[in-house]
This record gives structure tokens, sequence and C-alpha cells, in this order.
């Protein structure tokens, strides 16, 4: 049996989407759109579902997938006694979410969602690429892979994959038809906490033999062993495969052995810790330590010379990373740091560990306040009782360390009452965090998105939101020494203070311009879909032009109470602003107007509001008002505002958004829910 979606949100009729559990030798439940697999949830292994990154062993006691006893069914089903009740819905976008009762509120809320970004959908990044959703690129080859398609990769389509850069040894050996030399074996490279990839093999041998049965059959790519699956290998083609930061599985990727040895090389550098080798050196003239890169972690080990060893630790206070990293963001060519680097690190107030440890109750999970792509961010108290926010760079992460010079670089610099503000900094050993002032009220999408908080923010405040950003807007691009281009704006990096105030955050993305600059190019598109300007898009441009497309779709989000990233009209396949654009032509904007504020003494500054909106996401930038502009417009200023046109990525592309940590509300409850899959006997 099939659990299948509706046609619309509107009309039951059958829709293109179904679910069910398939490969029924290793479990996994599949979303089709039609026949074409859309999500799958990884293999079952008694207790989890693998491929899903947030299924912990708060799941163990409530999922049970059970098989009758001639293998025609199977059932899964999710039942505890502990909670209230739980319901799973496919809607018509095939998004699979789990929802649970609040019986405070009487309304259904999302816990779960199958979809939380482009790595979630079958495949994004085509036969042997790695999606993650946290990395500076979303798609990535696997070690000893390349782009099929150079162009296509470029262009942020990656449907082709990645193919070898060089032939298996077994491969030669086999076309030169000789043995194999000991010394000249391929071997596997270890991928942690992964989404396995589809089309598995299941043999019931112990994790060595698994090992070997892969390596004496050269059409064997990858092996993994879990427990209680026992062994998977695969075949040709890896697909759908996916970085986790915690959970997941280990997978070993079959390689040539020069490729391998280069790779260990790599991974043994990596796990260099500078400071430790200084401690236990510090008798010694000189010492091998990793010397940092910023585009790509560590680079080399290297002898440093006396006066270089000397250096560093009288500049860094016995604190040689400290030194190295702020030396290395000097040196770094690519200047996201620019004129703001030669603020050290030493010029913030300095934390130790142990402190932030304390503080934040050993970064406990009840403290955790969201998870970005950073790392986690988490709620502190000070011993004189002042309350911070800890935000850990994730030590499992392969990114974020160039993303923390530049946002202590950046935002130490900046003073405005919407900017949050940076308090200090900890580099010790392995663990960089910064630390912000605490803010009660989350972020912005914790209230315009969640029906059951939307109705706290009335008109009054979300004009007053939408003024306080614009003017914090406005002092990134004017009003600073130097003018400041965010690059990753949206709901989730608004945080509100125990007024609602909005703070703008996360400064990990920002550049600095200089004076004479007014735009500039990049190789490394970063942000988030359904706020980037089109020519950021897709040709990599970005300037002040930007930043004010993010702020209109930002706008319209707060007027209309929907995200833009998952709003879908499906009559005329529309995106949140082409829906908008559609009913502002039409005169009917009280259709995309949030019910709980309309009021109709508010509808001309609405109104306003929602022109200026559409006048920011005009395609073209030299369409797009200046922040200077759109702050005068709020304030009734100016008084003509222009005509606006049809607004840019008008129909739904195929973008997902990120759905924030914040929004994952972790409620697991008692329901009798069961999918059954029906096969022949």
């Amino acid at each position: 049996m099939k659990l299948a979606s509706w046609r619309t949100p509107f009309d039951p009729y059958i829709g293109n989407f179904t679910i069910s559990i398939e490969r029924l030798d290793i479990p996994e439940v599949f979303i089709r759109n039609e026949t074409r697999p859309y999500w799958r949830s990884g293999p079952w292994n008694n207790q989890i579902f693998l491929g899903i990154e947030d299924m912990t062993t708060l799941y163990l006691n409530g999922f049970h997938l059970e098989k009758d006893s001639t293998g025609g069914t199977i059932d899964l089903y999710f039942k505890t006694d502990d909670y209230g009740q739980l319901i799973y819905v496919l809607n018509p976008q095939g998004q699979f979410h789990e929802m649970s009762w609040n019986i405070e509120t009487e309304e259904w809320n999302d816990t779960w969602t199958s979809h939380r970004s482009d790595c979630d959908v079958y495949g994004f990044c085509g036969p042997f690429g790695i999606c993650n959703s946290k990395g500076s690129s979303i798609c990535s080859c696997l070690e000893g892979f390349e782009p099929r398609k150079n162009q296509e990769w470029n262009q942020q389509n990656w449907t082709s994959g990645c193919v070898r850069k060089t032939l298996l040894q077994c491969e030669i050996d086999k076309n030169q038809n000789k043995s194999t030399n000991g010394n000249e074996t391929d071997g596997f490279l270890k991928l942690s906490n992964v989404k396995v990839p589809d089309f598995a093999e299941l043999s019931f041998v112990d994790q060595d033999a698994c090992k070997s049965q892969c390596l004496m059959n050269c059409s064997c790519t990858a092996y993994s062993y879990d427990t209680d699956i026992h062994c998977m290998s695969w075949n040709g083609n890896l697909i759908d495969i996916q970085q986790f930061q915690t959970g997941g599985a280990d997978l070993y990727i079959r390689g040539h052995y020069a490729e391998l040895n280069i790779a260990s090389a790599a991974i043994a550098d990596a796990g260099c810790n500078v400071k430790s080798c200084f401690s236990i050196n510090r008798n010694y003239h000189s010492c091998h330590c990793c010397i940092f890169d910023l585009e790509k972690g560590f680079k080399a080990r290297a002898e440093l010379d006396p006066t270089t060893y000397s250096k560093m630790v009288s500049e860094s206070h016995q604190d040689p990373l400290g030194y190295l990293l702020s030396e290395k963001a000097e040196e770094n060519t690519d200047n996201v740091i620019g004129e703001l680097s030669q603020a050290k690190l030493q010029e913030l107030l300095l934390y130790n560990f142990e402190k932030l440890a304390t503080a934040t109750n050993n970064f406990h999970e009840s403290n955790k306040l969201g998870q970005g792509g950073f790392g986690p961010v988490y709620k502190g108290i000070l011993r004189d009782g002042k309350e911070i926010a800890v935000k850990r760079l994730s030590r499992s992460s392969g990114q974020g360390l160039k993303e923390f010079m530049n946002e202590v670089a950046v935002i130490s610099k900046l003073q405005h009452r919407n900017l949050v503000k940076l308090l200090g900094c900890c580099i010790e050993g392995d663990e960089k965090m910064l630390m912000y002032e605490f803010m009660p009220n989350k972020s912005l999408d914790a209230y315009v998105f969640d029906p059951s908080r939307n109705k706290l923010l009335d008109w009054e405040k979300r004009f007053s939101i939408i003024e306080g950003i614009a003017r914090g807007i406005l002092y990134l691009h004017r009003d600073s020494r130097l003018k400041i281009i965010h690059r990753d704006l949206k709901a989730s990096n608004i945080l509100l203070d125990e007024e609602l105030n909005p703070k703008i955050s996360d400064f990990g993305m920002a550049r600095i311009f200089g004076v004479s600059e007014d735009r500039a190019n990049t190789q490394r598109v970063v942000g988030t879909y359904g706020y980037m300007a089109p020519e950021y898009a897709i040709h990599g441009v970005f300037s002040d032009k930007s930043d004010v497309f993010s702020f209109g779709v930002l706008l319209i989000e707060i007027v209309s109470g929907r995200r833009n990233s998952s709003f879908y009209e499906s009559e005329n396949s529309l995106t949140l602003l082409g829906f908008a654009w559609i009913q502002w032509k039409e005169d009917n904007i009280i259709a995309l107007i949030e019910p709980e504020i309309y009021d109709e003494s508010h509808h001309k500054n609405i109104l306003r509001c929602i022109h200026i909106g559409l006048l920011c996401v005009q395609e073209s930038a030299a369409d797009r008002p200046t922040m200077a502009a759109v702050v005068s417009m709020l304030n009734s200023e100016i008084r003509d505002i222009p005509p606006a046109r049809q607004p840019a990525f008008l129909l739904m592309q195929n973008m997902m958004n990120t759905v924030s940590s914040e929004e994952r509300i972790e409620l697991y409850s008692n329901n009798n829910l069961s999918i059954t899959d029906l096969h022949g006997r």
C-alpha cells in the first residue's frame, strides 16, 4: 500500500507524489514523484533510518518495522505512550511532515519534515557527488573524482555528477591482463557521518569480510558495515550521498592507491594541533606544526624556525593557534576581511573554554538555541548573571574557519542598535567560539512563520521590525566606516530582543568594500536560495543591491506570513514573489496579507510596504532602490514611489531553503499511523 498526496492543498484528488517502503532486504522509505525517486530515508537498521540525520535515540522506543512471516508485507508504525498525538502528512509538493498536536493552541505544529534543504532531494549532486547543506558549496565530488561537466558544475547544475580522475588499479591490471602488485592495490577512503548511497547489496558477513569481498570485486565501488544490518556494498554509480554533522554511517569509498596516499597525508595534517605541539615542545628551538590556509583548512606541515617560534609565542600570549589564525587571515588572497583584518583577535575580550563550558552547563542540549551552517548556538549565563549566546564552530565540520575570522573582523567594528553585538571570542585548541548579547526572543522566522506565534506580531510591531532592519542595512551600506555587504539576509538571521526589536546577525558571509568599489564578482556563491538576487545566484555578481533584493523578499515575507522558499501556488506555479506580483496587478492585495495583521486603518501603510518590497526584488539591480531610498519611502519622506515591474524569480524554481533548527520542535508522541507496503508472494 502507498500513501498518496493530494493534487493541491484544495483538491483531494490523487496527486503526483507517493510514499512507500521499498528495498525489502534493507527496508527504506521512498517518496516518488510519479515513478521518479524524490526522497529516501536511508536503510533501516532495526532502530532508526540511517539517512535521517535527526533520527536519534529519541526515536528508539517509538518506531517499529515488522515483516510478516511470509515476507510479503512490511508495517512501519510509531507508538509511544509518553506524549500526545502525532500525525504524518504527505503534502502536494512531496514533503512528508511529522506534526504534533499542541493542546494549548489546539493546532497541529510541524516537528519534522523530509525536505529541509536541497540535499534532501534525491540525487541532487548526481553520481559520485556528495551533498552538504552546511558547506560553502552544497555539492562536491567524492575524493578521487572530478565534475563530469565542468561548465554545468560551475553554473551550479550538479545533476551530471562526477567521474574518476584515475582508473582503479584493478581496472588497469585487468586491461593489461596481469595480477595486482601487493604494494599497488586499491584501498578505501573512509567518510564518516554520511547518508549511504542508494542500491545497496546485502551480505551477512563480518566487517573484515565485508571489506575483503569488496576489494576482490573490481566492480565494487564502496562498502559500509552496520552491526544490525551487516555488510552493504555498492557496484557502479554511487547516488544520493549526503554529509551529516552527526548520525548517518561510515562509508568506505574505493580509490586508487596513489590517491589514497595523498588523501591520508592531508588527513594527517588536519589532525595536527598547533597548541598542543607547542605545549609539548616548549623547550625545543623548532617544532613541526600545521599551518592554516583559510581556503583549504590545514595546508601542510612546516618546520618553524626559532624566530617565528618566539614571535608566535610572545605575540599570541602563549597561544600560537591564535597567532596563526590572524596571520593567515591577513595573508589570505581572497581578502574577505579587508582592511579590518588588522584588528587582531586580542582586541576583543577573550574567553577561555572552561568559562564558556561552565556558562552553558558543558554545552548541554537543553541550552541549545539553534543550529546553523557554522555550528550550534547555546545560551550561557556567566558568573555575574549576564546572559550570552555562544556560537560554537563545529569541529566535525570542514568549513566555517574562514567565516569565523570574517565575522570577528567585521562585526567587532560595528556598533548599531539594529546589529547584534559581539562580546568576545574564544580560540583554544580546536575550539573556536563567538559570544554575543543574548536575544531572548530568538529569530524573526520563529514568529512570522509559526501559526501559533504570529499573532504576537501585529502590524505596528511588524512595521517597526521592517524599519529597524532597513536602518541596520543602511548603516552597513553607507554609515559604517567601510561599506559592508551582508550577503545572507533572511528571517532566521534577524534576532529579536526582549522588546522584539530586530538585530541583524551572522556576518560570516559579509564582504567589505573599499570607498571606490560598488560591486564585486565571486566564484564562491554563498547565502540562501530564495533570498539571493538573480545576478548573484547566476553570475556571482554582488553589490549593495544584492542586500536590497534580500530585504525585499524579507519584507514581503513579513507582510504575508509566508516563506518564499516553501511557498507554492500550484495553479500557476508561482513563487511567493510571483504570487505577490499577480495580486498587485489584479488589485487583490488583501489575498497576500497575513489575516492576523490586517486592519482597514493600516491598509494604506501595508500597501506602501508591499510596493517597496516589489521595487526591491526587481530583476535588474539598477531598477532597485538604495537602502537610503527605502528608508525614506518607509517613512513617507518620498511620496511618489515609482511603479514596480515584474519581479525576478516569478515562477517556481527548483530551489529550497534550509529550515532553521528552531523550527524543529523535538516532540515525539503517540500515533497509530502505519505505512504498509504489499508485495506479491
